[in-house]
């Protein structure tokens, strides 16, 4: 090892260690050890450029193991992007470029939000399928324009969590060669050694998930490192784990190698002798040698080159393949086509009963004719969630061009994959089961919602009308559920018409994730659904006079009850008014006089319908109103059968208007 490339590893171990010190928290304990994995994968492999951070045939590189961050912010100072000495001074304060735990948007070449463990490996395995997709639509037999690795550094933590596990088996079966993991093996949780919890072998574990798995001896090797990094690169036939041991918080005399140093600042004595015993104590706190400034610019240098040359080969590829040129553009683009909107497909609607899922299906294969990198699947559910994409293929690791991807029954790793595929970019994901296991994968939809990305979630069975198959599988709490997480937009759609407008606002979208809610049953087609549908909740049918006597609400498959019970009310002399709530957000995001317009505050008499928890219905229907729901489980029978038994009746709401108008 150069003497110079010893000065730099230290010199990120030592912004960590003051950076967490000023901070009074942090994780020192993985930058110090993993320091030298972390240097050697940058300087010698990573391909990027910090003038173009988001240049499309980078490298990825993902640290799922997302409490080390300083590892994360001392690299990117080092390389040349924009976080700067005051930006790492300012670790875990409000509003710095250098939160606690990486998040997107927030910080250059931050390709992820990570921190909760295992869902940055995950995130990774989407990135890699991205690789292999878009390099199979638009590399030619002269031109490789997609050509890149996902590198992600993942802690015993990370391999423990379900969906890491989950993710590595798909990874496995599809081959995807470009895909390379470091695994920081410190042994160290933080209640102690691994030896009270994670004795596996596993190294056998991922020979099982058909991963190349090299071991090192040393992790502060360089030589060792470069030699296994090279090797997996070479394997484009498998995913690689490159196991590399390291001592936690390694250089500090007293705590190194212990739990005490996974989440705490060291303290200013054991700073000092740990500065002593590496030659470092000379220097004040946030220090960076000149001479390692000065090497790092040859680093930087010479990846730049890296940049320039895909551009000069992209402009050779773009004036000899124009048609592959132009549809790039549109693939990286965010715009959705206006022949989509133009469609007449799309509003060509049987007027027959029909399950709001089977819409679905009719909808998304509409609009993957004009958005072709619209790829997904289901967990194991496309017969029952309608989610497949006709004569788009399965991308399989021997058909790189399909579209639908079969994630098996892995509905976690389904959702931290979607991430990465968005996050990855040129693709639109979207990804589907039923709702009552949305909570497999709830912690991917918060983290989707957190980086405001735009994954589409399509969650069918969406109510106790599931019928036999019990309480087990029919979701009650689960809109809620949905619903409470910030900058996630949930549609119910009532009938086809609803369901067509509901995945068009999903395409639509662009700064976050969309749950789309529908039904296993038949629903009747409604008439009166109209364009204000696209603003979240609007007037289905309107009182005959100047304001009505009470104002029904339904979603999904009751609102054709409330238009039934509508009109039995108003042949016993009751003006109502009908608002179908397809989404609470989407209709809170609209203008204040748009709501007012529709729920006047004047109007107190409110009754809403919706067969799931009515915790949350009272802002819409406010203190005189009565919420239809479920508020405890269901049974096993005939949907029509339990429908009725939980009072999901027009008889059962026309009777509730009536106690309201008392």
């Amino acid at each position: 090892m150069l003497n110079i490339e010893n000065r730099i590893i230290d010199t990120i171990r030592f912004l960590t260690i003051d950076a967490v010190e000023k901070a009074k928290s942090g994780h020192p304990g993985l930058p110090m050890g993993a320091a030298t994995m972390a240097y050697t994968l940058w300087s010698k492999f990573l391909k990027g450029s910090h003038i173009e951070p988001d240049w499309i045939d980078r490298d990825r590189f993902v640290l799922s193991a997302g409490h080390g961050s300083m590892l994360l912010y001392s690299l990117l100072h080092l390389f040349g992007y924009d976080v700067t000495i005051e930006d790492i001074k300012n670790f875990r304060q409000f509003k710095s470029k250098t939160p606690g735990h990486p998040e997107y948007r927030i910080t250059q070449m931050v390709e992820t939000t990570t921190g909760p463990l295992g869902q940055g490996f995950g995130n990774a395995v989407g990135m890699a399928i991205s690789e292999k997709r878009l390099a199979a639509e638009f590399n030619t037999k002269d031109f490789d324009i997609i050509n890149h690795y996902t590198y992600v550094l993942a802690s015993d933590g990370d391999l423990m969590e379900g969906v890491a596990g989950e993710a590595a088996s798909l990874a496995g079966h599809l081959k995807l060669g470009k895909l390379i993991a470091l695994y920081d093996d410190n042994k160290i949780t933080i209640d102690g050694s691994t030896e009270i919890t994670f004795t596996e072998n596993v190294k056998k574990r991922f020979k099982g998930y058909n991963w190349e798995v090299i071991h090192i001896k040393d992790g502060n090797s360089i030589d060792e490192i470069e030699e296994a990094i090279s090797k997996a690169r070479n394997n484009l036939n498998q995913p690689s784990l490159i196991i590399i041991p390291t001592i936690i918080g390694y250089g500090s005399p007293n705590k190194e190698g212990t739990p005490t140093i996974h989440g705490k600042p060291l303290g200013e004595k054991e700073v000092q002798l740990t500065k002593k015993l590496r030659g470092w104590d000379k220097y004040p706190p946030f220090y960076v040698p000149d001479e390692v400034y000065g090497y790092m610019k040859k680093i930087i240098d010479k990846r730049e080159e890296s940049r320039k040359t895909w551009y000069r080969t992209f402009n050779e590829y773009c004036k000899k393949y124009p048609k592959k040129a132009q549809k790039w553009k549109k693939w990286f683009s965010k715009e959705i086509p206006k022949s989509l909107f133009m469609d007449k497909e799309l509003n060509a609607f049987d007027e027959k009963p029909n399950a709001t899922r089977n819409e679905g299906s009719r909808v998304i294969n509409i609009i993957s004719k004009h958005i072709p990198n619209l790829i997904g699947g289901s967990a194991d559910l496309n017969s029952s969630t309608k989610t497949y994409i006709k004569e788009k293929g399965d991308f399989q690791w021997n058909n790189l061009k399909g579209n639908n991807i079969n994630f098996g029954v892995r509905e976690h790793a389904m959702g931290a994959i979607l991430n990465g595929i968005a996050l990855h970019g040129g693709l639109r994901p979207f990804g589907s089961t039923f709702l009552v296991f949305s909570d497999y994968m709830r912690p991917s939809i918060r983290l989707s919602a957190l980086m405001e990305i735009p994954v589409i979630y399509v969650f069918t069975h969406d109510s106790i009308g599931v019928g036999e198959d019990g309480p087990t599988h029919q979701p009650i709490e689960h809109l809620l559920s949905l619903r409470a997480i910030p900058n996630l937009i949930v549609f119910r759609p009532a009938d086809a018409q609803e369901t067509a407008i509901a995945w068009i606002e999903a395409i639509k979208r662009t700064d976050g994730p969309t749950a789309l809610i529908l039904t296993r049953q038949k629903v009747p087609f409604i008439e009166g659904v109209n364009e204000n549908a696209h603003r979240g909740g609007y007037t289905l049918r309107k009182e005959e006079g100047q304001k009505p006597d009470i104002i029904l609400i339904g979603s999904g498959s009751e609102l054709s009850l409330v238009v039934k019970a509508a009109e039995i009310l108003k042949e016993e002399g009751v003006d109502s008014r009908v608002v179908s709530m397809i989404s609470w957000e989407h209709f809170d995001y609209q203008p204040k006089s748009y709501r007012e317009y529709v729920l006047p505050s004047d109007i107190k008499r409110r009754l809403s319908v919706e067969a799931a928890t009515t915790l949350g219905w009272r802002k819409y229907i406010l203190d005189e109103g009565i919420a239809i729901g479920i508020d405890s489980f269901g049974a096993s029978a005939p949907g029509d059968v339990l429908m009725k038994e939980f009072g999901f009746t027009v008889e059962n709401i026309v009777e509730n208007a009536k106690k309201i108008l008392r």
